[in-house]
């Protein structure tokens, strides 16, 4: 594989992860790295050895960057993502695709117009247990997927001022239950509230989803669990797949009984690693622009069957 030239922009948490790991990637040649906070934007230059932009027009005026990782707030994604394809360059953009559905659509129209890739950063697919349970499940070793039921708890993180718990951390179980089941969401039923006085968003969420192949999703998320808890179970016919996403491990539960060895891996190195590729052979990312859109779409969704205290057929969305 040839090395590829990129750029990150927006180097808060998430964006300081993408920064590491691309400098730490041999076929990644990190070039710049562009945020509006301009000691954040110095620290990381100086800590990575990069040039560092406060405006990011610098980084997608670089003729030599082919690639741009997008790790700015979700209300900005839009605005970034249009211009970054507009410069010609393959996007990373991280979850949500974007704020809204109409922007989405947008985007994924401009990136298939420009011939430009456009990646959504869900990065759990790439986390090592769900891959291995993507693989029993094709392999029929729990038979018919009846039920998925996840928790995705934590603590409130002070840096996410834009959305609610719902688009932060529920979107990871919606998109995992999707390439899991193998199916889109056809119906969504949703409870929210808020009960942290420093969240101007709801902090808590349970979600419950029907499947157009019959399967039901059970999702509990908030932002007041003290410790951080990533799990789900799979149900099916012939038995139950237990995953946790934190240890990497995968245990079925049944006739075929066992725990799996899991080959612990960094799901984001594995997410830019498979980017890289897609723009080296050319080929469509792993988890594309449509992908992002199907999430989006259920969580928004959600967010309307809270408010209207009503199931929301995703046909009507």
């Amino acid at each position: 594989m040839r090395n590829i030239n990129v750029g990150v922009i927006g180097v808060g948490a998430m964006g300081q992860n993408h920064v590491r790991v691309y400098s730490e990637i041999k076929n990644a040649n990190l070039l710049a790295i562009s945020d509006l906070m301009k000691g954040t934007l110095a620290e990381v230059s100086k800590k990575y050895n990069t040039v560092g932009y406060v405006d990011y027009d610098n980084i997608l005026g670089m003729s030599e960057i082919e690639a741009v990782s997008i790790c700015v707030p979700t209300t900005y994604h839009y605005e970034v993502v249009m211009s970054a394809i507009a410069h010609g360059k393959h996007v990373l953009v991280e979850k949500p695709i974007a704020f809204t559905l109409d922007e989405a659509k947008e985007m994924v129209d401009a990136a298939a117009d420009a011939g430009v890739k456009l990646a959504t950063g869900h990065v759990e697919r790439f986390n090592p247990a769900v891959l291995e349970a993507k693989k029993l499940i094709d392999d029929d070793v729990i038979g018919e997927i009846v039920s998925a039921s996840a928790k995705r708890v934590g603590p409130f993180p002070p840096r996410i001022k834009d959305v609610g718990v719902t688009i932060d951390l529920a979107i990871h179980e919606v998109d995992i239950m999707f390439y899991l089941i193998d199916s889109p969401a056809s119906r969504v039923y949703a409870n929210m509230g808020s009960r942290l006085e420093k969240c101007e968003y709801e902090d808590h969420a349970e979600l419950m989803m029907k499947f157009e192949n019959g399967a039901v999703g059970v999702l509990e998320t908030n932002w007041l669990t003290p410790y951080k808890k990533r799990q789900l179970e799979i149900t099916g016919v012939d038995g139950i797949i237990s995953i946790d996403y934190i240890d990497q491990t995968v245990k079925i539960y049944g006739k075929n009984a066992r725990e799996i060895n899991v080959e612990h891996k960094e799901p984001l190195r594995e997410e830019l690693n498979a980017f890289l590729l897609a723009i080296d052979r050319d080929e469509e990312p792993k988890i594309t622009g449509a992908d992002g859109i199907h999430a989006l779409k259920v969580v928004l969704a959600a967010m309307k069957s809270a408010k209207f205290k009503i199931p929301i057929n995703m046909n009507e969305c």
